[in-house]
């Protein structure tokens, strides 16, 4: 089993491939992406694919013996039963990225006994990338500056701001959020949604069934680590591992009083 200082060595050592893959995703949509459909009708590009290459060899130099699952290599009819393993999605926000968007993020996370420990997120557009690696390490790099992350409110005390995959969120949504006095909900795509609850500068996300492992994994380190709660919509623990890669329904919340 990995130790804190394992954990520490491993996700630094990805950060400067991290920053690399971005400028990398940036320069290959600039000149032009080559798009291609998958099975499941959703789009690749290029772009994904070169990020993953990045990705995937450096987490295999890192950690030769812990397999890895990627969003653009990974047999769903194969059974996932591993108790430690790699989760990646190279582009989450693929369709914002190959619309020139600034949301898409660069994910890996590395998942424990069903809980990601490690994550990375990149988000190449906004010059920011997030990393954890055990609770209460949880970093923002951003113009090459380094600060913690630790959930403390940006917005105004009393004001309570939802994110949403989504510009008109179903009635269970909201009738969530209306749990929490939510005087505001701003839409905002991929897991960058995850990090700035991480940061403080959101207080909360609800989401029904959606999406696979690898697209929250990353996100999900950084936020718990930074000392966000992180639970399904009916109050059960949000765990990783599933045969199917599927993800359960989904709360984020900043802390418990989300007022201040």
């Amino acid at each position: 089993m990995m130790n804190k200082k394992d954990l520490k060595l491993v996700a630094e050592g990805l950060i400067e491939t991290f920053k690399f893959a971005g400028n990398e995703a940036i320069r290959i949509c600039s000149e032009g992406l080559k798009i291609e459909t998958k099975a499941d009708g959703s789009p690749v590009s290029n772009g994904d694919l070169r990020v993953n290459e990045l990705i995937t060899k450096k987490i295999s130099e890192l950690t030769p013996n812990i397999p890895i699952v990627s969003e653009e290599t990974v047999n769903i009819k194969i059974k996932n039963k591993a108790k430690i393993f790699w989760l990646i999605d190279p582009i989450d926000g693929t369709k914002e990225y190959i619309a020139g968007k600034e949301e898409y993020t660069l994910n890996a996370a590395l998942v424990i006994d069903q809980v990601p420990i490690i994550g990375l997120v990149g988000v190449p557009k906004k010059n920011r990338l997030f990393y954890s690696y055990s609770p209460g390490e949880s970093y923002l790099i951003e113009n090459n500056k380094l600060k913690k992350n630790s959930c403390i409110k940006q917005q105004p005390k009393n004001k309570v701001v939802a994110l949403s995959s989504s510009f008109k969120p179903s009635n269970r949504i909201l009738n969530k959020l209306k749990e929490y006095n939510v005087s505001k909900i701003v839409k905002m795509s991929s897991s960058y949604k995850f990090c700035v609850i991480a940061t403080g500068e959101y207080d909360i996300y609800a989401a029904s069934e959606r999406a696979n492992e690898w697209d929250y994994a990353a996100g999900h380190a950084v936020a718990q680590n930074a000392g966000a709660i992180i639970k399904t919509l009916d109050d059960k623990p949000f765990l990783y591992g599933k045969e199917d890669y599927r993800n359960p329904s989904l709360l984020i919340k900043r802390s418990k009083n989300l007022n201040d």
